[in-house]
């Protein structure tokens, strides 16, 4: 049994050592203690959801999103995907280094089931190396509409589950601030944008309420919780969305209604889906 609390029986040392989650003697690198516990608490929401899947299907495919280093692959793969028959953890990253040394470190662990791509999301979409359809896609602390494109690639590939914890959320609180007179006189609701640290607040916070509206009316059903503690992450809010095939009725409304009170016409095309 390990003596660190933190490390999960039967988990790959070798694999924790290289992603510098433990020194090289074998110890917990102080520096990622935080990392580590984000990546278990989120394996928590996603271990049953790909017990679910692979329920009605024995090879399923999870797809994360702007992996970068894949932290979050590779502990799926050795905690959950290594222990079965099939299926397949795939991470698609726009930095070429990073997806080399992915594959390289997944050839050295001998997990034969990962897979590595660089490309951007709109090449992921089209690729024919990825099928038209895969069971969950994540997207951990995926940067500003990096989250938004793990969404758009979600719904083309028609996901049972997207797992999304967004992360510095800039282009809508940008839009608010260009449009900050404009919307003085437009509605007393811009007061609550009006200092620019609440811009930025109330920024992110309205970027996921309509990344929930969007998924909705695409027939999701939504979940919005805490990933960890305040004290561990800032950026700690976890959407999970199980396609359900029932649209919420009133969800594009809302969306509509959303963009022009907050003068965000500018970023229809971002989040208002096709009529469904």
């Amino acid at each position: 049994m390990t003596l660190i609390p933190e490390i999960h029986p039967n988990q790959s040392i070798a694999l924790l050592k290289e992603l510098h989650i433990l020194t090289r003697d074998g110890k917990l690198n102080q520096d990622t203690r935080r990392k580590l516990k984000q990546v278990y608490h989120l394996y928590q929401f996603i271990e049953p959801l790909l017990q679910e899947v692979m329920q009605g299907n024995p090879s399923p495919m999870l797809v994360d999103h702007g992996a970068g280093k894949s932290y979050l692959g590779f502990i799926l793969y050795d905690l959950f995907m290594k222990q079965q028959a099939a299926g397949q953890v795939v991470g698609v990253e726009t930095r070429a280094e990073l997806v080399e040394k992915s594959r390289q470190l997944a050839s050295e662990l001998g997990f034969a089931r990962m897979q590595f791509h660089h490309l951007s999301v709109e090449d992921a979409m089209r690729s024919t190396a990825l099928p038209p359809k895969v069971e969950i896609v994540t997207a951990l602390h995926a940067c500003n509409t990096a989250t938004d494109d793990a969404i758009q690639f979600g719904l083309q590939k028609q996901a049972q589950f997207m797992v999304l914890v967004p992360c510095c959320q800039a282009e809508v609180a940008e839009v608010l601030r260009k449009r900050k007179n404009e919307s003085f006189g437009k509605t007393p609701l811009s007061e609550i944008w009006r200092h620019p640290i609440h811009t930025r607040e109330f920024g992110s916070q309205i970027t996921n309420v309509l990344r929930c509206l969007q998924l909705e009316a695409h027939g999701y059903q939504v979940t919005v919780t805490e990933l960890v503690g305040w004290e561990h992450s800032m950026k700690n809010e976890l959407i999970i969305a199980r396609y359900k095939n029932n649209p919420r009725r009133n969800a594009r409304e809302r969306l509509e209604q959303i963009l022009q009170e907050l003068n965000l016409e500018d970023l229809r095309s971002r989040f208002m889906p096709a009529e469904v």
